[in-house]
């Protein structure tokens, strides 16, 4: 078994929140800076800088985990990871084909930007990125099967936008093996709260929009394989 270190949920300049300087490149160059060996960039319903990032992490040596926060029909974020880069843009296809179109208005919401691997602007998102998909929370575990998808619920305990502030419960019913908390000082308390997250696997990482706001390595995964792969399966089960 091998401890690595991780920031798991970090936005980048594609999220209209995300700040224009968090690149693809500049993510993964801070990462590598900081000591960090794994990240996982999840944007908001979009893994459109996943092909840079992927590309950039490789030559710096750090594992990029491929992300996406999810915005559910009842505006629950849920982190959804994926084993490759292609499956990741698979379901980005599958999310966007499955949610309403507005157009992003720059001036209120903010840039969408899509970088390639040598850190040059090669788009813009025109769709806005912050509204919610057709899915139910309910239902995401079962969306994220076909794409070999992993289920984490984010921020649980975020006044807003979490499972716990915008249902009001952890569903009983619920299959996910892992949640994300904001505070790893909330663990045992959440934990006495509800029941179902005394089997689940505990993250907690940055949400980072400013690079100066990515996770320094305080926080450990223990793997049997410094992978992508490793760190999925790491979480793909119950405690």
């Amino acid at each position: 078994m091998q401890r690595i270190t991780y920031d798991m949920h970090i936005h980048s300049c594609l999220s209209p929140c995300g700040d224009n300087e968090s690149t693809p490149a500049n993510i993964v160059g801070m990462a590598a800076l900081i000591g960090l060996d794994a990240i996982a960039i999840a944007d908001h319903n979009s893994c459109k800088n996943l092909p840079a990032a992927a590309k950039i992490a490789e030559e710096y040596g750090v594992i990029l985990v491929p992300a996406m926060e999810l915005t559910t029909m009842e505006e629950v974020h849920v982190l959804c990871y994926f084993h490759t880069v292609e499956k990741a843009l698979e379901f980005s296809a599958y999310v966007e084909e499955n949610s309403m179109y507005i157009e992003n208005k720059v001036e209120f919401f903010g840039d969408q930007l899509i970088y390639d691997e040598n850190d040059e602007l090669v788009g813009t998102e025109p769709r806005l990125l912050h509204t919610a998909s057709d899915f139910s929370f309910d239902d995401i575990y079962d969306i994220l099967k076909p794409f070999d998808g992993l289920m984490v619920p984010a921020h649980i305990n975020k006044a807003t936008t979490s499972v716990l502030s915008n249902l009001g419960w952890i569903p009983e019913d619920s299959r996910f093996t892992a949640a994300e908390i904001q505070t790893v000082d909330k663990i045992t308390e959440l934990r006495e709260q509800y029941p179902y997250l005394q089997k689940c696997h505990i993250l907690s990482s940055s949400d980072a929009h400013y690079l100066q706001d990515i996770q320094e390595p305080i926080r450990y995964l223990h793997v049997e394989e410094r992978s992508v792969d490793g760190i999925l399966a790491s979480l793909d089960h119950y405690l």
